[in-house]
């Protein structure tokens, strides 16, 4: 039975570290510390996370799967914008018990670089979901776009989260539409710079597949073996 156990004691970390952080700095947060607030040794702490900045992506991927086990369809009929607005809230409704840890985090780790790389991939893997979860495709030419247009829109929009007091979040959704609109704005552009220049993609692709062969032949005929493509990146 110990498997059955081990959600328990993942998400106990979770709220450890959430506990801790909300009374104390970042960096004077020790492992030992979160696993004696969790009730678990550091070999158990250890065998889950090998950090505890990998504690944060779980809670990510916690308030990810809270939010995605409460999607309906009663938004599919809605603008694309209108969903994604449902769905970002949502996520900072889920937020809310770890909004005072959540608030003194992003004030430590604001000027350390790394961390913030960490963080945005993990924002990237949560964002991907949420907007599945709005019904919005991150494939095709856009989709890195998309993704990383989201998690700037939900970034900015945190920051206001973050100090808006407020029961009914009202600043936070005036930053939120704000943002969304902004991002479909930028979007609009890019699919427009990418219909507009679909001519010249598809005269360089034709130009540079008329070349290959003969680039190939030299390169055999010259060391007697096709070089490695992978080689030329």
């Amino acid at each position: 039975m110990p498997a059955a156990k081990t959600p328990d004691k993942r998400k106990a970390i979770v709220d450890a570290l959430m506990d801790l952080a909300s009374k104390r700095p970042w960096n004077e947060i020790e492992i030992g510390d979160i696993a004696q607030a969790a009730n678990v040794s550091l070999a158990e702490f250890r065998d889950l996370f090998p950090s505890k900045g990998a504690v944060l992506g779980a809670l990510s991927r916690q308030i990810d799967q809270q939010v995605l086990e409460g999607t309906t369809e009663d938004l599919a009929g809605e603008p694309a914008r209108e969903r994604v607005f449902d769905v970002m809230m949502r996520r900072f409704d889920a937020l809310a018990p770890y909004k005072e840890a959540l608030r003194r985090i992003s004030q430590d780790l604001q000027y350390d670089l790394g961390s913030l790389a960490a963080l945005n991939q993990v924002a990237l893997n949560s964002q991907r979901f949420m907007l599945a979860a709005a019904g919005i495709s991150t494939e095709g030419p856009l989709g890195n776009l998309k993704l990383q247009g989201a998690v700037l829109v939900y970034a900015n929009t945190m920051r206001t989260w973050l100090e808006d007091d407020d029961p009914a979040l009202a600043r936070t959704m005036a930053r939120l539409d704000r943002e969304l609109r902004r991002g479909e704005r930028i979007l609009e552009q890019a699919e427009d710079v990418r219909r507009l220049t679909a001519p010249l993609r598809a005269v360089g692709r034709a130009f540079m597949g008329s070349r290959r062969p003969a680039r190939r032949d030299r390169r055999r005929s010259e060391d007697g073996d096709i070089e490695n493509p992978a080689a030329t990146i």
